[in-house]
């Protein structure tokens, strides 16, 4: 098998995935998975495609995460880790899709408008 590359969005994450046959490990900017996601529940998160396809031991991940908090990185990884695992195997699409790892989530910061302080918000109204 040769190399699959895929890309995740999610917020203001972009994750840039590269997978091929190995023995599981996941590297994120260089570092090992446990290094750069301390949190037990954002590792889980990240696995979450291939523990549904019993996967976790087959393939080693390269990834390159750029922008947003932690957790939209780890879901922005995780939408590239199933992409990926659907380019190498089609058949597993059915299996993702019903668990909703194959979803792009669409919501986005909504932008400042001008002349309030925020998205929404305004600044206080004073009739007189």
């Amino acid at each position: 098998m040769e190399t699959v590359n895929a890309v995740g969005r999610r917020k203001a994450a972009v994750a840039r995935v590269i997978v091929k046959e190995g023995n599981g490990t996941i590297t994120i900017n260089k570092r090992p998975i446990d290094v750069y996601f301390p949190s037990s529940i954002l590792q889980y998160i990240v696995k979450q495609p291939l523990i549904t396809l019993d996967a976790v031991e087959k393939y080693d991940i390269l990834v390159n995460l750029d922008g947003g908090g932690y957790k939209g990185q780890a879901e922005a990884l995780r939408l590239a880790i199933a992409r990926a695992l659907v380019k190498i195997n089609p058949e597993d699409k059915a299996a993702l899709r019903a668990e909703g790892f194959m979803t792009r989530d669409p919501r986005v910061v909504e932008r400042k408008k001008p002349g309030r302080p925020k998205a929404r918000k305004r600044f206080q109204f004073s009739k007189r």
